[in-house]
């Protein structure tokens, strides 16, 4: 029966969805046709019918389709926030509209206004986080009012399982209701008791019983590490009688890593990740780095040509540096710039080692010797990163990320710095846009790198990405 009604939620919220999406549709063809012209009347022309727009509708509908279920979109959310629900949103809006506008151009349907679809991405996130701002309202009413609830025994008389239970006394809206505690052991009083305010039902000996004797929905375990061996009678108990299991996952209660369960075929694990593990928007982000680093590659490779032959005419050498870095996880791989230094210039180092303006395992010079007078110009607005555009195509680097080190370097890090390579390393990143070589100490670089993959979002990528084209511009804090 629970499961039925999940199934008739998810269809109800499906079919709500859908509904705002093409609603948002509806609304950026109004916008665009009606009222944006009244402030651009010599910018904006007038749009094709709607009836020709609705040639989108298919198209949306599909992928829509596949980002709401594939991002888990219709899973149970009683216990999330509606920041971590708009986050969810807001990704996949941003990733179905850029497959979207992939394939407007892709098919060359002229006909469809430009400022359109960020007005229907616009739209269209407005729209679904309304309508689950009014779903949220709604359930949390019934819910607090003792409709619609799941009732829930916490197996465990510890310090996480009261902690549990004051989360879910708080939260009434999850409409989850507390039927009591079950101990690990038997004590001298035992059933009718309490334990820091909860009432006890018992040990785990009378766990059967209080599973055929009460409407339990579902199970939450919350006992010490320790203890976890004597538990696999309660998990097959619970699997044999439908109810629902959950375990608590702070055994390592220093460990900051993101858990999650995956499984390989059949075989269950746990992961723990410090690193960003949402498909969708990863997958986006790389979308991202193909469409941008192939628009700009495009339209820069006559610009690259000149700077090419600015080079040759200025240095004697190749025009191209070819430099081993690390990659993803220290992955070697083959880092691509115009030259800016003379040639031999890595022969050199040692002479100029002495010049080092900066602390840890890198080689940051004001005044370089070794730096040619065009290359300066070059790295002073960061044209010398051109190349790597090639990097993020062959999926080596990324548009945004912790800079790829030299190996050298990568042997004298200590061993918090090494998560820095735990992302794919990028063109621009947040020490980039947060003063660049100005930043004096190693560790600054390195707390800005790590605080970049902690709050990873696709927001964040686009923020530095904005925040990088002033900073190229100003020359600030380039060597």
């Amino acid at each position: 029966m629970l499961k039925q009604q999940a199934r008739a939620v998810a269809a109800s919220l499906y079919a709500a969805d859908l509904a705002s999406t093409l609603g948002a549709l509806a609304a950026a063809y109004l916008v665009r046709s009606e009222i944006l012209p009244r402030f651009f009347p010599e910018r904006l022309t007038a749009l094709y019918p709607f009836t020709v727009y609705l040639v989108l509708v298919g198209p949306i509908v599909v992928i829509w389709t596949g980002l709401l279920f594939l991002s888990g979109a219709y899973r149970s959310r009683r216990t999330s926030g509606l920041k971590d629900e708009t986050l969810l949103i807001a990704k996949i809006v941003l990733g179905g509209t850029v497959v979207l506008t992939i394939l407007v151009y892709g098919l060359r349907l002229d006909f469809i206004s430009r400022p359109f679809l960020p007005l229907f991405a616009f739209f269209n996130t407005l729209f679904l986080v309304v309508e689950r701002i009014a779903v949220r309202m709604v359930a949390r009413k019934v819910r607090a009012q003792g409709y619609n609830f799941r009732t829930v025994v916490l197996v465990g008389d510890t310090p996480r399982a009261r902690s549990m239970a004051r989360l879910i006394h708080d939260h009434p809206w999850w409409g989850l209701r507390l039927l009591g505690l079950v101990r690990e052991r038997p004590a001298s009083s035992e059933a009718g008791t309490t334990a820091g305010g909860l009432p006890v039902l018992g040990s785990l000996e009378d766990f059967p019983t209080i599973l055929t004797s009460l409407p339990v929905d579902e199970v939450i375990l919350a006992v010490d590490r320790g203890d976890i061996e004597t538990l696999e009678d309660v998990f097959l108990m619970c699997e044999e009688m439908g109810v629902k299991t959950r375990l608590i996952l702070d055994f390592f209660p220093h460990v900051f890593a993101k858990v999650e369960l995956e499984e390989f075929d059949g075989t269950p694990l746990l992961t723990f990740s410090t690193t960003p593990t949402e498909t969708g928007g990863l997958l986006a982000k790389r979308v991202l780095d193909v469409g941008i680093a192939a628009t700009l590659g495009l339209v820069g490779l006559p610009f690259a040509a000149l700077l090419a032959l600015l080079i040759r005419v200025s240095s004697h050498g190749p025009v191209l540096f070819r430099q081993v870095r690390c990659g993803l996880n220290g992955r070697p791989f083959t880092f691509y710039k115009l030259r800016t230094m003379v040639e031999g210039a890595e022969g050199l180092l040692p002479e100029v080692a002495h010049l080092n303006e900066h602390e840890g395992p890198v080689f940051k010079a004001s005044h370089d010797p070794r730096v040619t007078a065009f290359g300066r110009f070059l790295r002073r607005f960061s044209l010398d990163e051109l190349p790597q555009l090639w990097n993020v195509l062959k999926g080596e680097m990324s548009l945004v990320g912790p800079r790829p080190p030299l190996p050298e370097e990568v042997s004298r890090y200590e061993k918090w710095q090494r998560r820095r390579l735990s992302m794919k390393p990028g063109l621009t990143g947040l020490w980039q846009v947060s003063g660049r070589s100005d930043l004096p100490s190693f560790d600054q670089w390195m707390e800005l790198d790590l605080a970049y993959i902690d709050n990873w979002s696709l927001t964040l990528d686009f923020k530095i990405l904005l925040r990088t084209i002033p900073t190229v511009l100003s020359g600030k804090g380039a060597r």
